[in-house]
């Protein structure tokens, strides 16, 4: 995950037919979308892509679909720890590995539970690099069950290793993240990626590699739009556009997620069902109106900043 140019990494969404199983014709549909909108990379099998109601098998197939789609256009990462014993952990960490991804993402709070210290998750981790040699790895702060974070001294230990390519962080904190970048600073093969728009182009000044969020399951090319021109000062007054449209709208965008963002794409013309085997609340008429609102000010937004993308259409 090279860190020369800023990127975009989507946590990919998992489509689903009407009657809940994985929609692999919507996944390369998807995954199409993303490529041709320009992301630098794949996160496939995490939070957005509703991993923890998958089985192992097809977690599995969907990492391998969206590697296989991809064909090395583009580096792809995915979640390989899903908790309890560690060699089991390690196991599935070189199954989902042999799919052809560039990374298998740690979650970080499947190394040790909310109560546990610090130092346990460093012993843990550890094992887990003596036990899976050789494979590059990441994180995820992924907020569930719950969400541990990593101080910037454990990810510049970490990293050390020559092992930890990929980060992506979720602290919501732009004082942590420049702590973190800074102790990681001249890394060559590491990069950090941001999961918070609210400070998104602080973030990417900073020296972040780049975004990651769900913001990108919406407008994939916005966020890449973000990621081209946050420096641009040409451009400053439509950079400061866009990134208080992600503030104004941080609230819709997660409501009732991912169904909203599968509505979403669905507006914009993409053929996949709005079916989710997580329950995230109830998608009623009020949560429509919101987003058909939603989707005409994404609109106006576009016209503003002179984007038309054209990887789906937009009628």
């Amino acid at each position: 995950m090279s860190k020369k140019n800023k990127g975009y990494i989507p946590v990919m969404l998992t489509p689903f037919t009407e009657s809940g199983a994985v929609d692999f014709d919507g996944l390369t549909k998807l995954t199409s979308l993303y490529l041709r909108a320009g992301a630098s990379g794949l996160f496939a099998n995490c939070q957005s892509s509703e991993m923890f109601s998958l089985s192992g098998e097809e977690q599995l197939a969907v990492t391998n679909h969206v590697v296989r789609i991809a064909d090395g256009s583009v580096p792809v990462v995915a979640t390989g720890t899903f908790g309890g014993p560690l060699q089991k952990q390690a196991d599935f960490v070189k199954r989902i590995y042999d799919t052809g991804v560039e990374a298998v993402i740690v979650i970080t709070n499947m190394l040790a539970g909310e109560s546990e210290s610090a130092e346990l998750f460093d012993e843990r981790f550890g094992k887990l690099l003596d036990a899976t040699p050789g494979i590059p790895l990441g994180f995820y702060e992924c907020p569930e069950p719950f969400k541990r974070v990593l101080t910037a001294e454990q990810l510049k230990r970490f990293v050390g290793t020559g092992r930890v390519i990929y980060h992506k962080d979720t602290c919501l904190d732009i004082e942590q993240i420049k702590a973190k970048l800074e102790a990681t600073k001249g890394v060559a093969n590491f990069g950090l990626y941001d999961a918070y728009m609210v400070h998104a182009v602080e973030s990417l000044k900073a020296g972040s590699a780049g975004l990651s969020c769900i913001q990108g399951n919406y407008y994939p090319e916005l966020i890449v739009w973000l990621c081209n021109h946050y420096d641009n000062e040409a451009l400053a007054d439509q950079v400061e556009m866009v990134q208080r449209f992600f503030i104004d709208h941080m609230d819709i965008m997660h409501n009732v997620y991912p169904v909203v963002a599968k509505y979403f794409l669905q507006k914009r013309g993409l053929p996949i069902s709005t079916f989710t085997r997580k329950h995230a609340g109830v998608f009623d008429e009020a949560v429509r109106k919101r987003m058909d609102s939603f989707y005409f000010q994404f609109r106006q937004l576009l016209e503003r900043i002179e984007l038309i993308p054209d990887s789906i259409a937009l009628s």
